[in-house]
């Protein structure tokens, strides 16, 4: 389970909107030299992020709250968000290029068919699947407050 802490900004039914702050593990990254993550983070800025999840704690506006999603999950979305599209652009081009006269131009309308393709494909996919791709709130950080007299 992938985990990311962040707080509840608003509750809304058994709705929360969490807000979450990007922090950056790039300093001790082996990979931080050619990694999209850190170029992208460089971009925005770090700026907060705001997730509605469903709020199975209970958790009230203010309250810290750590948000996980299924490492399978991401890993079968990732495949399919870049995988399809790019497989289908290449296979599309090829078809293109063999199957209708061996121009360039229908190589690469076909590339730009089997991308669009893909896209629609994921989207389908992704209505079908929303829920399991959702993040979960697993539970409040609750900090212990010492009376002080």
């Amino acid at each position: 389970m992938i985990t990311e802490t962040g707080k509840v900004v608003a509750v809304d039914g058994d709705q929360a909107w969490v807000q979450t702050i990007r922090t950056s593990a790039c300093q001790s990254c082996s990979a931080k030299a050619a990694c999209g993550q850190r170029a992208l983070a460089q971009v925005t800025g770090g700026r907060a992020n705001q997730v509605c999840v469903f709020n199975s704690v209970n958790a009230r506006v203010g309250d810290e709250v750590v948000l996980g999603i299924d490492e399978q999950s991401l890993l079968q979305a990732s495949i399919w968000v870049y995988g399809l599209p790019l497989l289908l652009m290449v296979l599309f081009s090829i078809a293109g290029h063999q199957w209708l006269g061996g121009s360039d131009l229908f190589a690469i309308l076909g590339a730009l068919l089997g991308l669009a393709g893909g896209f629609i494909l994921v989207r389908c996919w992704q209505d079908r699947v929303a829920g399991r791709l959702q993040p979960k709130m697993l539970r409040v950080n609750r900090i212990a407050t010492v009376n002080c007299l």
